[in-house]
């Protein structure tokens, strides 16, 4: 199949180019820079250059399919950002690919589109995303996957899959700031990092993509989960621990993370500190609530299941 892929030097993105492209497939990739084509061209994909600011149906040419995994993740950015390249990005991708004669449009999404600061406990597909949600990701994203699953239609079908702490070889988002963190002295747990979580192992992401090409019901989105749910500590502490580091047991109230989160992002906002806020509120959220998610629908009708155990995912890390 053809198959164009944004996100490609990201993490989701690469992982999905190098197996896609193993599996026989022609992958084409949007690249920003001599950089990403190189590493576009590593993993066995096409660099085409553009991003989600102009990327039109000729980037895209004769492609099939189109697997939307850029996004804007940092938990601290300009005040547009977000929506820049997560609601307005999105838009523009479903435009030049329905202009391009695109089959099948794979939206890559996130729990964190239902959060608006509470608990995710046994929750489904039914559950209401959060447009308006007082976090710029989860609000953006939401948004992203209203748009995305609107545009379905005859001839242009579109599905979201939804994982949930995506983490594995080749990490570039959540392994990396633990370590920094730790090693600065500035790691400490939420709660004692009691929070409840569903996973999501690179693999089985990459599986489910690979699933999403053919199979799911358009207009729709799926959860994609390891098999159970562990604590924050336990999840963390094994990644940690697969680069040599012990994380402190220091930890701090719920509470008290929100309130610092929301300081600190305060004086960012309104003086000209350097840098990055040490925690954020969206940071302090994500860390003391529970995400109990459930991915039945995508196991009953994408035939989904996961091909890595999160025990010996972690033993290989």
């Amino acid at each position: 199949m053809r198959i164009f892929v944004t996100g490609a030097s990201g993490f989701v993105g690469g992982a999905a180019t190098e197996k896609l492209a193993a599996a026989g497939h022609d992958v084409c990739a949007m690249s920003r820079s001599e950089k990403s084509d190189a590493k576009i061209a590593a993993l066995g994909g096409k660099p085409v250059r553009c991003d989600l600011e102009d990327v039109t149906a000729a980037h895209i040419g004769d492609a099939e399919a189109v697997i939307h995994c850029a996004a804007f993740v940092e938990q601290w950015g300009p005040r547009d950002a977000w929506k820049r390249y997560n609601v307005d990005g999105t838009a523009r991708m479903l435009a030049a690919a329905r202009d391009a004669g695109v089959k099948r449009f794979i939206h890559i999404g996130t729990e964190a589109a239902l959060f608006h600061g509470q608990h995710l406990r046994g929750v489904d597909e039914t559950y209401p995303l959060a447009p308006h949600s007082p976090y710029p990701y989860s609000s953006t994203k939401a948004q992203a996957e209203q748009l995305v699953r609107a545009a379905n239609a005859p001839g242009f079908e579109t599905i979201a899959l939804r994982p949930r702490f995506i983490w594995g070889p080749g990490d570039t988002t959540l392994l990396p700031v633990i370590e920094a963190m730790a090693k600065s002295g500035q790691f400490m747990w939420v709660n004692g990092g009691r929070a409840m979580t569903s996973t999501t192992h690179i693999a089985n992401l990459v599986h489910a993509i690979e699933l999403a090409l053919t199979k799911g019901r358009a207009g729709e989105a799926y959860f994609i989960l390891d098999d159970g749910v562990r604590p924050m500590r336990e999840m963390m502490s094994g990644m940690a621990a697969s680069r040599g580091i012990t994380l402190a047991d220091k930890s701090v109230p719920g509470w008290v993370a929100d309130a610092i989160g929301a300081t600190c992002e305060m004086l960012w906002r309104t003086f000209p500190m350097k840098g990055e806020p040490p925690l954020t509120r969206f940071s302090a959220m994500i860390m003391s609530r529970d995400a109990i998610l459930k991915d039945d629908k995508a196991r009953a009708e994408m035939g989904y299941a996961p091909v890595i155990s999160v025990e010996k995912g972690l033993r290989t890390l």
